[in-house]
């Protein structure tokens, strides 16, 4: 009886140990789908256009006349930064407009600076601390 109550034990850690590490591959899965979506000329400029406009986003005609795409190529890449995350897409009416996830990019950013400096001896120096952009807002422009 007393080895009976000790197996649970064992697959009880045993599971956990699995699960947390299967925790970890999905996220690093979720950064590099996020990359690789962005490690394209058309997607990357495409995002970067939705992070200048905000939470207002964009709908395709609107991206497709700004940045002079195809319709059906802005759809292409449209649908893949969606499926990698990058994007959501809030419907008013008959219209679609697509806007940057920012929590998604945000803990994209926060999963690649996670572990700076852990194996330093020493504590980090400013170039560990995230960039700034170096405009102000008085200077910047509209898109």
């Amino acid at each position: 009886m007393a080895r009976a109550a000790r197996r649970p034990r064992i697959r009880i850690k045993f599971t956990l140990a699995i699960y947390f590490y299967i925790f970890q591959i999905m996220k690093s899965n979720d950064a590099i789908k996020s990359l690789a979506a962005l490690a394209q000329e058309w997607r990357l400029a495409i995002f970067r256009m939705l992070v200048k406009r905000g939470p207002e986003g964009y709908t395709p005609t609107q991206l497709g006349e700004k940045l002079s795409v195809a319709a059906p190529t802005l759809s292409f890449h449209l649908k893949e930064l969606q499926r990698a995350g990058l994007l959501d897409v809030r419907r008013d009416g008959r219209f679609l407009y697509y806007r940057a996830n920012f929590s998604h990019m945000n803990q994209l950013i926060g999963f690649l600076t996670e572990n700076c400096c852990v194996l330093a001896d020493r504590a980090c120096d400013p170039e560990c601390a995230p960039a700034s952009t170096g405009v102000s807002n008085s200077k910047r422009q509209r898109a």
